[in-house]
């Protein structure tokens, strides 16, 4: 440190404006919630009561909660899963030198540049059951897709919506990542006899694992926090709440229901549920992983 900065107070200045920010928008609205969560607060001001656990136990004797709950914990499995094996197989076809592979590594990072409003806008578009790419489906079966009346179909859409988003970070990542291999090991694995499928079950994937868990890790906890800008831009939690997320629950019942506790409640909630979702993939899969080479 002291070769870099002759100063010892300058990496801390560097550090201030973003610490600035993440304190200002994460840690101070986290305990908030906290705080809130022990408190009967009035919609527009004029005091607070403190009512203990009262608001948990208010929270999870809801049965809509339980269900906004469930559609986010399987949002959370199914959207970053598969956005992760999307981006593993495009980095891998990046990396073996395809046709078109250059021209594609930037066509791929082109829709990290676009806010996820704007995306479900588009999805919204692309999957419209009268002029989107289904709709000659729906001429020829009738009623086969439809988001805004079908759960299941809206559920879809926004998961292929977050997949779309998601694939250009986590192509970086692992692209970043195969590309470090040393070429060493593919000569090797050549002379052995090792095909191209052996090579990558072989050698790519174990040897980018760190990338790969590092990847999982961030798009599982980004989904919670982009999911809401797709369901407010596409079906607003419809319909008959099939997309309604924790996120945008809580989004409805703070800023629309006005009730400031049971939304710092279910937030707080939501901030443990995270956690030991990340908890649980560092205790299952970190084991794995494979840092030296």
């Amino acid at each position: 440190m002291s070769s870099l900065f002759h100063h010892r107070w300058l990496p801390l200045l560097l550090l201030a404006p973003m610490l600035a920010v993440v304190t200002l928008f994460f840690y101070i609205p986290v305990f908030q919630a906290f705080y809130w969560s022990f408190f009967l607060e009035r919609p527009f001001g004029g005091g607070s009561m403190f009512v203990g656990w009262s608001n948990f136990a208010r929270v999870l004797s809801d049965s809509h909660f339980w269900t906004s709950i469930w559609r986010t914990v399987l949002f959370m499995v199914i959207g970053p899963t598969i956005a992760v094996s999307v981006s593993l197989v495009l980095a891998i076809a990046a990396e073996r030198h395809v046709r078109i592979a250059h021209p594609a590594r930037n066509v791929l990072i082109w829709p990290k540049a676009v806010a996820g409003a704007s995306i479900g806008v588009i999805f919204l578009f692309i999957f419209n059951p009268f002029v989107g790419l289904l709709a000659p489906l729906n001429a020829l079966a009738p009623g086969f897709w439809n988001p805004g009346i079908d759960g299941t179909d809206a559920f879809v859409m926004l998961i292929g919506a977050h997949v779309w988003g998601g694939i250009p970070f986590n192509f970086m990542i692992l692209l970043a990542g195969l590309q470090s291999i040393p070429k060493a090991q593919y000569q090797a694995a050549a002379m052995d006899g090792a095909g191209p499928w052996r090579r990558i079950f072989d050698i790519q994937i174990p040897l980018i694992s760190p990338q790969l868990f590092l990847a999982m890790v961030l798009e599982y906890t980004e989904s919670i926090t982009s999911a809401f800008s797709l369901i407010d831009s596409m079906t607003q939690g419809g319909p008959g709440g099939a997309t309604s997320l924790l996120v945008y629950k809580i989004y409805v019942d703070g800023f629309q229901g006005y009730d400031l506790s049971g939304a710092a409640t279910q937030t707080a909630i939501l901030m443990v549920l995270v956690l030991i979702f990340v908890l649980a993939q560092f205790v299952l899969f970190e084991r794995g992983v494979k840092y030296e080479r």
